[in-house]
């Protein structure tokens, strides 16, 4: 799993919480490096990736747009602290699910858990 965020504190803590679950999680500070990650996997394939959609340099918007693209469906969770309606269409259109923060980090594990269980199905 891979958590993309450029806020230090917020991806360690989002990363630590999915660690507490039993994760194996690879934090990114941007969109380039999760690109790259998903190109060349350091700790194995990601099954779900966790992004931020303001990044520097890359936006989660547009990895996720760049994988739909690619014909990759795996799960992808995006967060962020600007959600208007542009937003929230792009990220329903690609399919993903869209936190608005603050969130709480209960409702993130619990779509993290759902999403990797329909993924098995």
């Amino acid at each position: 799993m891979a958590v993309a965020e450029d806020d230090a504190d917020m991806r360690g803590l989002v990363a630590d919480v999915l660690r507490k679950d039993g994760y194996s999680v690879v934090e990114l500070a941007d969109g380039r490096g999760l690109r790259s990650e998903l190109d060349e996997p350091s700790d194995g394939p990601l099954d779900l990736i966790v992004a931020d959609v303001r990044m520097p340099i890359v936006s989660g918007i547009a990895v996720l747009r760049a994988l739909r693209e690619a014909g990759d469906a795996r799960p992808v969770v995006l967060m962020t602290a600007f959600a208007d309606e542009s937003v929230r269409s792009q990220a329903a259109l690609l399919g993903a699910i869209l936190f608005n923060k603050p969130f709480r980090l209960d409702d993130l594990r619990g779509a993290v858990r759902a999403l990797l269980a329909r993924k098995g199905d």
